[in-house]
């Protein structure tokens, strides 16, 4: 007797498991289904995309001037340049440091062979270079002029906003963009009777590149009586640009 209970209770297990795999597997079914259709009515209600830009400029004064300043020099010995250039970047490097708000860094270094006409090695060149950086123009003038005397050679000249005044000119400039952005956003939504949002939206900086102000030849500005001209800041565009999509809804 025991034994047939035993069976009919292993049969009516095995009924109600299945039923319950049945009912799992229908749920997961159902559970499929539902998200099959939530994702068509989210597509079906997705609205038209547009693509648009605008742009914003805004002047910035250009506040800071960099310089280039440099010492050439040519000669049978590479140690003997070397020692000689060295020399005459100390002591610009000296007069440099003694003024008051001007900054410096190294700039490019190099040598190299020169060939004469048999394809040997003739000589050597050898050219050392400094970057100067100031907000103040008078002295940054004056010192290019001490460092003419000294036998360096000025390679450039720029005028440039500093990164101060760049980085608020260009929170100005983002801010009327986006505004313009939005006005046309909203031009476009309204011809078509429709409301919109930002769907995407991108954002990028640009501007005119700094303003060389001296370019001359090494022989120029060489000479010792040489002085920097006169120089005018003037100003430079900082430009943004928004770009993006917008989504039109009923």
């Amino acid at each position: 007797m025991e034994i047939v209970w035993t069976i009919l209770l292993g049969v009516m297990g095995g009924v109600n498991a299945k039923r319950l795999f049945s009912v799992r597997v229908n749920k997961g079914a159902i559970a499929g289904v539902l998200l099959g259709s939530s994702v068509v009515c989210a597509a079906a209600h997705a609205g038209a995309l547009v693509e648009l830009s605008a742009e914003a400029s805004r002047p910035a004064v250009n506040d800071m001037v960099r310089a280039s300043v440099y010492s050439e020099l040519s000669g049978k010995s590479p140690a003997e340049l070397a020692q000689r250039i060295n020399a005459d970047i100390a002591d610009a490097l000296k007069l440099i440091h003694a003024k008051a708000g001007v900054s410096v860094k190294s700039g490019q270094q190099s040598t190299y062979p020169v060939y004469g006409q048999s394809q040997k090695i003739d000589g050597w060149r050898m050219r050392s270079e400094l970057i100067l950086e100031s907000k103040d123009q008078s002295s940054i003038s004056e010192l290019l002029g001490k460092l003419q005397q000294m036998r360096l050679a000025v390679g450039d000249v720029s005028l440039m906003p500093s990164p101060e005044t760049r980085h608020v000119v260009e929170d100005e400039a983002t801010r009327e963009a986006i505004r313009a952005f939005q006005s046309r956003a909203a031009v476009i939504a309204e011809q078509l009777g429709k409301s919109w949002k930002i769907k995407q939206l991108n954002v990028q900086q640009g501007g005119s590149m700094p303003m060389p102000v001296v370019r001359a030849s090494r022989a120029v500005m060489m000479a010792a009586e040489a002085t920097p001209a006169p120089i005018e800041a003037g100003v430079s565009l900082v430009t943004t640009n928004v770009s993006g999509q917008i989504e039109l809804a009923d």
